[in-house]
């Protein structure tokens, strides 16, 4: 994949602010880890888990029309569902509940949200290659 033109990032001091506020959130997950309770309980439990699934179902969709459009964010898209999906699997893993929900969860991460969120990142960073190996693959199927 090629470099970043300079024009898209014209600031010299964008690199240097990011890896910043990286550092930054180590003292702060630090401080988050030895003050927030192993317990909480939510009234809004349910809007939070169908706000994740929804915005899911908006990047998978969002990413299958930029693809069939040929549109040039259609690697940010699959990017953005990837990084969604794999934070749907964490999630899952560490807030259920007994061992049912645990299995249930790590099996779903292993057998689909992981491998779908792999493929996703594999077509961000191969997308043009990807697309280029798919629509000839379908000229041959007609």
């Amino acid at each position: 994949m090629a470099s970043v033109p300079e024009t898209l990032v014209p600031y010299r001091w964008v690199p240097p602010l990011l890896v910043l506020g990286a550092l930054l959130l180590v003292p702060w997950t630090l401080v988050l880890a030895y003050r927030l309770p192993a317990r909480h309980t939510t009234d809004h439990w349910d809007v939070a888990w169908v706000g994740l699934d929804a915005a899911i179902a908006v990047a998978l969709a969002a990413t299958g029309w930029s693809i069939a459009r040929r549109s040039t964010w259609a690697p940010s898209a699959a990017a953005v569902a990837a990084t969604l999906i794999f934070c749907d699997a964490w999630f899952d893993i560490v807030l259920a509940s007994g061992r049912g929900e645990l299995l249930e969860a790590v099996l779903e991460a292993v057998l689909v949200e992981i491998p779908l969120a792999i493929f996703l990142v594999f077509l961000a960073r191969h997308y043009e290659q990807t697309v280029t190996t798919v629509l000839a693959a379908l000229r041959r199927g007609k």
